[in-house]
């Protein structure tokens, strides 16, 4: 049994595959098998298994955990495995699964089987559905195999490999998602609860520490391989990348929460330029790897994470010395993170053993960190209502000593106030008679400018209406006379039912016929038709100036609406068209305008008003060369308003009076035809609607108002217009 055996390696040796290094020998429990591994790297990262195979470079490990550093390198690592054990299942876990590529090739005689990994693939297609990488070894009891793994990196390169059976496989497999269970649910508690916080203070440190939080849960997650496994299976590429990017993003977060909730603007104003130099360095690893340098990436994530763990340190160091409780909280809670992160980087590097407990150092740490801000974040709150209810405090004394001071003021100021009251006492009983006096007489004028206004509107109204109602009732004894033909020769065919006889029928119809050539009933059919077609156009002429006197008088001018500015000018010309007549010519250009936010009633007014001391103009002045006319013009002068022209070829004004005709009961009319308020008026409105009017005139050629109006206002104006 022995010579076959030994007739067996030696067909191994000339085969060219022989047991390299110090063998395992597996007698069941977990395995690290570091020591046991002999390493090639192939800087090329092109030569093959065959060629590998016969490589004589290759050094034996002296580590548990194998580290490599970042490299873009293949390595090749090679060991035997022992079966002392009963059960020919055996698991090798590679615990580390930022890996690019993994492959396992078995020598089996001149044969060789293979088990790769790829970070492109599926999760699903993993034979082991684990986070790390598995493989399932058969060796038969009280046997070896020899084996090649080809492993090429996606950032640092570790090695802890683990031979397990597969009892102690799944005991570490529960092990693992019972500690990661608890850490995801402490994460989304710490979440949630503060965004709920949040949303109630709207305090921009809790939105920052919960972005942070999640941030740090997904690194945390995609590092451990448990984010692939059940986040995104099957978004490979996004897996690849995912450590990097949520890594950037928690530093900036936690960079922004820090200037926050250590009120650095405040506190410290250096500190700001430290973390925003740490913002850079994180906004750059998501930079370098869209732009391709992968390698480059993670190497800035180490750099970043190294400043930001040193300025952090600096900044709440720098503040706790100043006695500020948030700086002591959070100083408290990063070293507990750094020192997980430490923890886990002296297992990396084989100082401290690679066990349950430093595996998970840095999820501890992590859980502490955002445990302890979240109590600091309380914390900040109490002291806020602490410095709050001092500050009231404050206000209440200081407020109790201006009452004293005002109280010992009142005193002394009482006598003079008396003495000074009784003079102003009567010098406001002489105001007040003045004023009063002032009003009556303001009150009597714009009475009389509005009875006339009314006049206008109503003497407008009833010329215009006058004609389709006089139309409407002309029309009226014609169609009852043709009304009664009609019912006549409708009588006589219900006298037919009374015949009892054919001869008799016809003589009846007969009769119906003469009557109808009597009355002329084609005629009366046309007739009925004109008559009803003109009473139905003298209708429709009579709505349409009630329509144009219901814009004219709006009812809404206590309010600001909006309105049709091309509306207003046609009511005011339909009131006015009376006094217009045939003397007067009238050239409309109404343009395509916006509804503007307006008194309806008041821009109303101001046409009226203007047009009407134009029509008095054109009238009282003689025209030999041309006839009166009058020019209606509105046209959109830019996005934001509009502009009317109202412009006639009557005398024109002088400067001197130009200057004046806005000024109250200033009049160029005679004593008895104006009161002086009209063009005062149309002023005001125009200023209350944020508006300008300019006056373009010229004696012998005639005046025009230029009137320019918002859209919308802008702002509210100070007073409305108040006609007393």
């Amino acid at each position: 049994m022995k010579l076959a055996r030994y007739l067996f390696v030696l067909m191994f040796i000339s085969k060219g595959y022989a047991v390299f290094g110090d063998t395992v020998n597996f007698t069941g429990g977990n395995i690290i098998i570091g020591k046991y591994l002999e390493i090639f790297e192939d800087k090329s990262g092109k030569m093959t298994f065959n060629q590998v195979v016969k490589e004589k470079d290759f050094r034996q490990s002296t580590d548990n955990t194998p580290n490599m550093g970042l490299s873009q390198s293949i390595f090749w690592i090679r060991f035997t495995l022992a079966n002392k054990t009963s059960n020919s299942d055996l698991y090798l876990e590679l615990a580390h699964p930022m890996i690019r590529d993994c492959e396992l090739l078995e020598l089996n005689g001149k044969k060789t089987q293979s088990i790769r990994y790829h970070e492109y693939d599926n999760f699903n297609v993993r034979k082991v559905k684990h986070q790390n990488l598995i493989f399932r070894l058969e060796i038969e009891p009280d046997h070896q195999k020899c084996y090649y793994l080809r492993v090429k990196g996606s950032n640092q390169v570790i090695l802890p490999m683990i031979l397990r059976n597969q009892e102690n496989f799944l005991e570490s497999s529960q092990l693992s998602e019972t500690i990661n269970g608890i850490f995801t649910g402490i994460i989304i508690v710490m979440v949630l609860y503060n965004l709920f916080i949040y949303f109630s203070t709207s305090d921009k440190s809790y939105l920052f520490y919960v972005l942070y939080v999640l941030s740090v849960g997904l690194a945390q997650t995609a590092l451990s391989g448990y984010a692939f496994k059940y986040i995104w299976p099957n978004s490979p590429q996004f897996n690849a990348v995912a450590t990097v990017w949520f890594s950037g993003f928690a530093g900036i977060f936690a960079m922004l929460f820090v200037k926050n909730f250590l009120q650095l603007r405040e506190k410290w104003p250096f500190g700001i330029i430290i973390i925003n130099v740490i913002i850079a360095l994180y906004s750059s690893t998501g930079l370098l790897n869209l732009a391709g340098f992968e390698l480059l990436s993670y190497r800035a994530v180490d750099i970043a994470g190294v400043v930001g763990a040193v300025g952090l340190f600096i900044v709440g160091f720098k503040l706790s010395k100043e006695n500020y409780r948030p700086a002591k909280l959070f100083l408290t809670a990063w070293t507990l993170f750094l020192l997980g992160l430490f923890l886990l980087v002296l297992r990396n590097i084989n100082i401290l053993p690679y066990n349950a407990l430093t595996t998970y150092t840095m999820q501890l740490g992590s859980i502490m960190e955002v445990v302890l801000l979240s109590i600091a974040l309380a914390d900040k709150i109490n002291i806020f209502k602490r410095e709050r209810e001092e500050s009231q405090a404050q206000a209440l004394r200081v407020s109790m000593e201006n009452e004293k001071i005002i109280l010992e003021q009142n005193a002394f100021l009482e006598k003079s106030v008396n003495e000074r009251t009784a003079e102003l006492q009567f010098a406001n009983r002489e105001l007040n008679t003045a004023l009063t006096q002032l009003k009556d007489t303001q009150t009597q004028l714009i009475d009389s400018e509005k009875m006339a206004s009314l006049g206008q509107l109503t003497a407008g109204i009833a010329h215009e209406i006058n004609n389709p109602i006089n139309f409407v009732s002309s029309n009226i004894r014609p169609l009852r006379r043709d009304i009664d033909d009609v019912l006549e020769i409708l009588d006589s065919y219900d006298d037919i039912r009374q015949v009892d006889s054919i001869e008799s029928l016809q003589n009846k119809i007969n009769e119906i016929e003469q009557l109808k050539e009597e009355l002329d009933l084609d005629y009366i059919k046309t007739e009925l038709g004109t008559l009803l077609k003109g009473m139905e156009d003298g209708a429709s002429r009579t709505v349409e100036i009630v329509k144009g006197l219901k814009i004219f008088s709006r009812v809404d001018e206590a309010d600001l609406n909006l309105a049709n500015i091309n509306e207003g000018i046609e009511s005011t010309l339909i009131i006015l068209n009376y006094q217009m007549g045939n003397s007067i010519e009238l050239v409309k250009d109404l343009g395509n305008i916006p509804s503007i936010e307006c008194y309806a009633g008041k821009i109303n007014q101001v046409f009226m008003n203007i047009l009407t001391n134009s029509i008095y103009a054109l009238l009282k002045e003689k025209h030999e060369n041309s006839k009166p006319t009058i020019w209606v013009k509105s046209w959109l002068m830019d996005p934001e308003h509009i502009a009317i022209s109202l412009r006639d070829n009557g005398p024109g004004m002088k400067p001197e009076v130009r200057a004046k005709i806005f000024e109250p009961f200033f009049t160029t009319k005679q004593v008895g035809d104006g009161t002086g308020l009209g063009l005062s008026i149309v002023f005001k409105i125009i200023e209350v609607h944020q508006g300008n009017i300019q006056v373009n005139t010229e004696v012998g050629k005639g005046t025009e108002f230029l009137i320019t109006l918002p859209v919308k206002r802008k702002m509210r104006p100070i007073q409305e217009f108040n006609e007393q």
